[in-house]
C-alpha cells in the first residue's frame, strides 16, 4: 500500500492547483482583457479544486475503474483531435454516443458492485461472532 504524508498530499494539491490555475489564467486571458476577471477566474478555480479534491479522491478510491474510463475518454478525444488535424472529420455525435454508452456501462457496473458488496457483508456487527 502506498502511504502519503500530510505534507506530501498538501504539496501535490498545491502543485495541481498551480497547473490548473495556469490553465485558468490562459483561458481567462483569451476571453477578456480585464485583470479583475482574470483574478476571479483563478480564485474560483482554486476554490473549486480545493473543495472538490477530497470528495473526488474518495470517489475515485471507491471506484478505481473510473480512472480507466477517463483515460479512455482522453485517448478518444485526443485521437479525434489528431484525426481532425489530419483532415479526417469524425462526427461529434459518434464521440458523444460512445462516451455516453461507456459511462452507462460503467454506471451499471458500479451499481452491480455496490449490490454485490452489500450482499456479501454480514447482517450485523455480531453476525460472524456467534459460537466464538
Amino acid at each position: 500500500a502506498v502511504s502519503t504524508t500530510l505534507g506530501g498530499a498538501i504539496f501535490q494539491i498545491l502543485l495541481l492547483d498551480l497547473v490548473f490555475s495556469v490553465d485558468s489564467i490562459i483561458t481567462a486571458v483569451g476571453m477578456t482583457d480585464h485583470l479583475a476577471i482574470m483574478y476571479i477566474a483563478v480564485i474560483v478555480a482554486i476554490t473549486v479544486m480545493l473543495v472538490a479534491a477530497t470528495p473526488l479522491a474518495d470517489f475515485i478510491e471507491r471506484n478505481p475503474t473510473i480512472v480507466m474510463l477517463a483515460l479512455g475518454f482522453l485517448l478518444m478525444i485526443g485521437m479525434t483531435l489528431i484525426a481532425d488535424g489530419m483532415g479526417f472529420h469524425v462526427p461529434k455525435g459518434y464521440i458523444y454516443a460512445a462516451m455516453g454508452f461507456s459511462a452507462l456501462v460503467e454506471g451499471l457496473n458500479m451499481l452491480a458492485r455496490r449490490r454485490n458488496g452489500r450482499a456479501a457483508e454480514p447482517a450485523g456487527p455480531d453476525a460472524g461472532a456467534a459460537g466464538h
